[in-house]
């Protein structure tokens, strides 16, 4: 089969597959509320720790990296080039912000962009979690932990795989982009610290 015909059916294949909102599904079926419409209103997994407690969190965390990890290493196996993976990370974490099963309304993509990331090797995905678990710790600021791993992600790729630096560079700067808000949050001193407390802020 044509590459680009791969290509373009591994990208619908990864948008509908990030189009599957864990955070939605894991509080249906613990009977735990929509996270859309509690705590910051945004479904993943730092607004379910909020609403829901650590272990739905982690449920959350762990299929939505599943949903980027799948997609990209299933193109990985196939041959596609940098570039084609990179396109196909990205229409994973797409689909996870904006979800066609779910009236298009999804999380930041933070997790799905890092699960999308982890195939390229377990060191990457070793110095990917170690560095936002630090910086939570540190910092208590998801988002602050987010972006920084994000920047800090490209760099890491080029020591340990400079191969796959673009698509890395492409899901980094997705990330960046969705934590607009984040940015100016921080900068009037409104952003919500890492709690499992319900909160009425954003995330």
């Amino acid at each position: 089969m044509n590459t680009i015909v791969i290509t373009v059916l591994m990208i619908i294949v990864a948008y509908l597959a990030g189009s599957i909102s864990s955070a939605i599904l894991v509080c249906k079926m613990r009977g735990l509320p929509d996270p859309r419409e509690n705590g910051s209103g945004n479904p993943g997994a730092t607004n379910v720790l909020r609403i829901g407690g650590a272990s739905s969190a982690l449920l959350v965390l762990f299929f939505d990296m599943l949903k980027g990890a799948i997609p990209s290493y299933l193109s990985y196996l196939l041959g596609l080039d940098a570039a084609s993976l990179g396109f196909i990370a990205v229409a994973a974490c797409l689909g996870h912000i904006y979800p066609v099963f779910f009236q298009f309304k999804g999380g930041k993509g933070v997790a799905t962009a890092f699960g999308a990331m982890a195939p390229i090797g377990h060191d990457l995905a070793l110095c990917l979690v170690a560095t936002w678990v630090v910086l939570v710790f540190i910092t208590r600021y998801s988002s602050v932990s987010a972006m920084a791993t994000a920047v800090l992600a490209p760099m890491y790729t080029w020591w340990l795989d400079e191969r796959f630096v673009l698509p890395v560079a492409m899901l980094s700067t997705l990330i960046l982009i969705r934590h607009k808000d984040n940015i100016e949050r921080l900068r009037i001193g409104e952003e919500t610290k890492v709690s499992r407390k319900r909160s009425n802020k954003k995330a």
